[in-house]
């Protein structure tokens, strides 16, 4: 019904403006990417074999939008990702990871169905503009802090509902309420709560779906931008995030800046009883969560230097870990495996893993330099390395990340490595197991056009 009611809007509009409908589509604009990736993934695991797995892949996105009538625009976004010269043991987080956790089958099957390449409408959307107003209806992809599109594998997230923005000089506000969600290796625009809780949607909520209804607020000004986001999913959860930053470059030619960010989280309505009363799900415990962020950072000329800390409060009276189940990753000290599909995959919201587990303190200090002075332009190099402290873990977990990337006009290259000692992660009722190492390669080519 909601494909129906999509296709309509764009037909509707088109009908609207017979006389104008061929600039409408000549004029519009074409955009898209191809990209290749491979990925290898080892994991050494106590008193079990190491595994090894990998994957090649290709695909992009071809989406089209036209011209503005009347304030009125249109487009669609087309996705695929396609596996090739796959192993027997195939890293199916390039491909439909998701598609395999929400199958119905045996494990055998689950892989089977996660293996497959698959193709989906990713946007498709009527948006209307007026001045400083503009609202939008349909499918899209954005970027905000614990819904976000995580563009770091073959594909984005998305989501589908309404969205209104206002600007006001270097201030904009903004509304969305969002009806359903397709995580990055998944074909399936799920409803957004369902997707979050998986087959205990209607225990933990007392309903089969939902929605989420964010309100945000961002201020950017030359040196300094502030963000306020408040999700509010109805008999699930009220998710607040808040970030303040500051920028200034010396006369020295020193640039400096520093970051402040808040997030709290808390179970509402129906969940915040059955989440109680129910030992089943988080042991008994409802959500409470609250994380801190401080990064500072320095930069002159091609190079630079950041340090963050990141705090999750601990609470044993509460699931203390944060819920992120739309693919948002946002505390400072985030790195390139820090919540790895743990806990975006279908029905994954109350796992956790390393810096957003409740209790945990993560310190990550990173080094970028640019080397278009040597003349290689284009050419970057970053390094990182992060801690996590945590009373619940045996060890703590250390990440050391590499990245040499290379980007001439549309072209980009990355080459990462990641290893991980001690990667960490926690089921819904707060149980913290730990694999002794986690090494992963990464090669991934994008040609945007």
């Amino acid at each position: 019904m909601k494909k129906i009611i999509l296709s309509s809007l764009i037909l509707v509009a088109s009908a609207q403006a017979v006389d104008s409908v061929q600039s409408w589509f000549e004029e519009g604009t074409v955009k898209g990417n191809v990209k290749y990736y491979y990925i290898e993934t080892k994991k050494d695991i106590p008193n079990s074999p190491s595994t090894s797995a990998h994957a090649n892949a290709i695909g992009g996105q071809l989406g089209y939008t036209t011209a503005n009538w009347n304030g009125f625009q249109t487009g669609a976004t087309f996705m695929t990702t396609n596996g090739f010269a796959l192993p027997n043991s195939v890293d199916t987080s390039i491909l439909g990871k998701d598609n395999g956790v929400r199958f119905n089958g045996t494990p055998a099957q689950k892989s089977e169905v996660a293996q497959d390449s698959f193709a989906v409408l990713g946007e498709v959307f009527m948006k209307y503009t007026y001045k400083d107003f503009s609202a939008l209806y349909g499918r899209q992809v954005i970027k905000t802090p614990l819904i976000h599109a995580k563009e770091v594998r073959m594909l984005p997230s998305a989501v589908q509902g309404a969205f209104v923005d206002y600007k006001l000089g270097n201030a904009s506000v903004g509304a969305s309420y969002l009806t359903h969600f397709k995580q990055r290796t998944s074909d399936q625009f799920t409803n957004i709560i369902k997707h979050a809780l998986g087959d205990n949607t209607r225990a933990i909520t007392g309903d089969d779906e939902g929605e989420v209804v964010v309100i945000d607020g961002v201020y950017k000004a030359d040196s300094a931008s502030v963000k306020l986001y408040n999700y509010y999913a109805k008999d699930f959860m009220n998710s607040l995030y808040i970030d303040a930053d500051y920028k200034n470059k010396l006369d020295s030619g020193l640039t400096v800046n520093v970051g402040l960010q808040y997030i709290n989280q808390k179970s509402i309505g129906n969940a915040d009883d059955n989440l109680r009363d129910n030992t089943a799900f988080t042991g008994g415990k409802r959500i409470s969560s609250n994380a801190f962020g401080l990064k500072i950072g320095a930069g002159y000329d091609e190079s630079k230097l950041d340090l963050a800390f990141t705090k999750v409060l601990a609470d044993s009276d509460r699931h203390d870990s944060l819920v992120l189940p739309w693919d948002g990753t946002p505390l400072y000290s985030n790195m390139i495996t820090s919540n790895d599909l743990f806990q975006s995959n279908y029905g994954k919201a109350l796992n956790a893993d390393s810096i957003y587990i409740g209790g945990s303190a993560g310190m990550k200090l990173a080094y970028t330099q640019k080397y278009d002075f040597t003349g290689f332009k284009g050419l970057k190099t970053v390094v990182s390395y992060l801690n996590v402290d945590n009373s619940k873990f045996a060890n703590n977990q250390r990440d050391y990340n590499a990245v040499i990337a290379y980007g001439i006009g549309n072209f980009s290259l990355a080459l990462k490595g990641i290893w991980v000692r001690h990667n960490t992660s926690q089921n819904t009722v707060g149980t913290v197991s730990q694999i002794d190492k986690l090494t992963q390669y990464r090669v991934i080519a994008n040609l945007k056009f």
